[in-house]
């Protein structure tokens, strides 16, 4: 079918919740998803300058045919889209799969043999333990093995290693047993390890008692150098039992969830607790994700569908679009009452930024670019003379487009790489008229007036301030921020007559980028991004003043009505997908109203 064909056949669908399955030509589901009303949601898809990302005109390019099934409920909706992709797996819905694979305890075949973690069989040999589906749980295991049995972790080859130099810190903390100062036997080190491995089957610290027995039993038999080491390796096991627990109060159940996005690549990891205790971390990569916000609602429900081990409690790191909802799926799923939270301060919260924390850093492996960053920013360094390398950046960029689209844009830029929770934008209130000059003065007045004044979310000081524009731009901040007592080295973007980053210039002078790659291809991305997110900004800004000014044409739509329905449908999205009766209920409006004004919204 064409997309004409599409959109007419999709005008055909009832305003009733339910789900609809979008189809390739060779009619195999590539997509499933759940609506409120049907005919609203599937004719998003086929309506021109809709606004889609590249991931959603991808699906739309794939489109042949689709089907659908009304339901009696959204909530209903909810349960069969899930099993829906749960059954047909489609390629444009997200997937539950986890970075984990199978992992391994390895035991090295050699005359002093090591204990570690690996993914893969190894081909020298050795004994295996496991497989196990959790990377975090092997690692975890292998680190608390050689910590309380104390065998070697270093890169030193024994026995070859004996006696060729002095131990390391370890010995001296007690967390290796300093095997290379060669006074342990090949036999007297099997017997260690053959304990390690039994530690290991055994279940860790259910071991505790039958070693408290021995070093009763060789205390009574006056083998006070057995003892000792038992003793010694009981407290190690105890110590590392007590700086797992998570002191929760009575909350000792639960899954904590955070995401983090790196341009189109996004991460989730969940964190499971139980007992007090982090027993478990699942990572979950994605790719082509440009709407971090629609992943986290998706892979919710992806992730909670069918599970048997849903604890009484899901902390998320932001709140989903309808949280009732998802409370009411997850006491669907699980049986029991389940509460969704999303904290603002403590324990609970510390943990959401471990999570994020940890999907960050899944992320910066992943992408692999931390040796380029660092150079580039050792190098921008040298060139400006700072005393250090500038982890924390700012940018600041205007963007004009007569009255109403007047804004400005600051991002940051930290360890090479855009930070974009700390991204703020700035809605020029004070200079009449297209004034580059005085709106970025007004911009960066009241960004340090709020940090001044104790903003927690201007609370940081950046190691570097960079302005889109010139030696003029740099003239009429500079004076502002001394006046301020804002001591951060300030520098303008030049740009080419080609629009292409040239230099950085200061009040009397430029220093050229050209000799110094990395730290030019830095500053390129920055002056790029900024640029980027003032003007996205401004065109936010005026796409919904054309929207505002379009619902107003509807005769009996005014300001009040406007924002009364902006205020309760939040998004142009949901407000498209809102029914006529929605439309009236909400608007008090007569339903010949509604009518017309759904109408407008659908042209939109």
């Amino acid at each position: 079918m064409t997309i004409e064909e599409l959109k007419k056949k999709a005008l055909s669908l009832p305003l009733e919740p339910g789900c609809y399955l979008m189809k390739n030509k060779q009619g195999e589901i590539i997509y499933v998803g759940k609506a409120k009303a049907l005919k609203n949601r599937v004719v998003s898809y086929f309506r021109e300058n809709s606004g889609h990302n590249e991931k959603t005109r991808k699906l739309v390019s794939m489109i042949w045919d689709f089907d659908y099934i009304v339901t009696g409920s959204e909530f209903e909706a909810l349960v069969l889209e899930c099993s829906l992709i749960k059954h047909y797996m489609p390629h444009y819905n997200i997937l539950l799969k986890d970075d984990k694979g199978y992992h391994y305890i390895h035991i090295t075949d050699e005359p002093y043999p090591r204990v570690e973690a690996v993914m893969q069989k190894p081909e020298d040999g050795g004994q295996l333990l496991g497989p196990y589906m959790s990377g975090f749980v092997v690692r975890q295991t292998v680190e608390q093995v050689n910590r309380v049995f104390r065998l070697p972790t270093c890169g030193k080859k024994f026995p070859q290693d004996f006696r060729k130099g002095r131990p390391c810190l370890n010995f001296h903390i007690k967390q290796c047993m300093g095997l290379c100062q060669g006074r342990v036997s090949e036999g007297e080190y099997r017997e260690i390890l053959d304990e390690a491995v039994e530690y290991i089957r055994s279940g860790g610290v259910t071991s505790v008692d039958e070693l408290q027995s021995r070093m009763e039993k060789a205390a009574d038999e006056l083998d006070f150098e057995l003892a000792a080491r038992l003793r010694d390796r009981i407290a190690a096991i105890k110590r590392i039992s007590d700086t797992q627990t998570v002191l929760l109060g009575e909350d000792r159940q639960m899954d904590v969830l955070g995401f983090s996005q790196n341009n189109a690549m996004a991460c989730c990891v969940v964190l499971k607790i139980r007992e007090g205790r982090i027993v478990d971390k699942e990572n979950f990569i994605y790719e082509d994700v440009f709407d971090l916000s629609e992943l986290r609602e998706e892979f919710l429900y992806r992730y909670y569908a069918g599970r048997s081990d849903i604890p009484k409690a899901v902390v998320l790191d932001e709140e989903p679009e309808d949280l009732a909802l998802f409370e009411q799926f997850l006491r669907h799923e699980s049986d029991h009452a389940v509460t969704p939270m999303v904290p603002q301060r403590g324990e609970r919260k510390k943990l959401c930024e471990m999570a994020r924390n940890n999907a960050a850093e899944q992320l910066a492996l992943k992408v692999k670019r931390t040796g380029r960053e660092v150079a580039a920013l050792e190098q921008l360094a040298q060139l400006l003379g700072l005393p250090s390398t500038p982890c924390y950046i700012e940018a600041y960029d205007i963007s004009n487009w007569g009255e109403t689209g007047r804004v400005g844009g600051m991002i940051v830029f930290e360890n090479g790489r855009p930070l974009k929770t700390d991204y703020k934008r700035f809605a020029i209130k004070e200079v009449a008229g297209q004034d580059d000059y005085a709106s970025m003065r007004e911009v960066l007045r009241r960004r340090f007036t709020r940090y001044l004044d104790g903003d927690p979310h201007f609370s940081r000081l950046p190691d570097l301030i960079l302005l889109d524009g010139g030696k003029g731009h740099v003239g009429a901040v500079a004076p502002l921020l001394r006046e301020m007592g804002i001591d951060v080295p300030l520098y303008g973007m030049v740009k080419d007559n080609r629009h292409r980053t040239r230099a950085l210039t200061t009040e009397s002078g430029e220093l050229a980028l050209s000799m110094m790659k990395s730290a030019f291809t830095l500053v390129t991305n920055i002056q790029d991004e900024v640029h980027r997110y003032a003007i996205s900004y401004q065109r936010t800004l005026h796409k919904k003043v054309n929207f505002e000014s379009s619902l107003k044409k509807v005769k009996g739509i005014g300001d009040a009505k406007v924002k009364t329905l902006m205020k309760e449908f939040r998004t142009k999205k949901r407000l498209k997908e809102a029914s006529p009766q929605e439309l009236a209920e909400v608007a008090k409006v007569k339903p010949e109203v509604a009518e017309e004004l759904w109408k407008a919204i659908q042209e939109l």
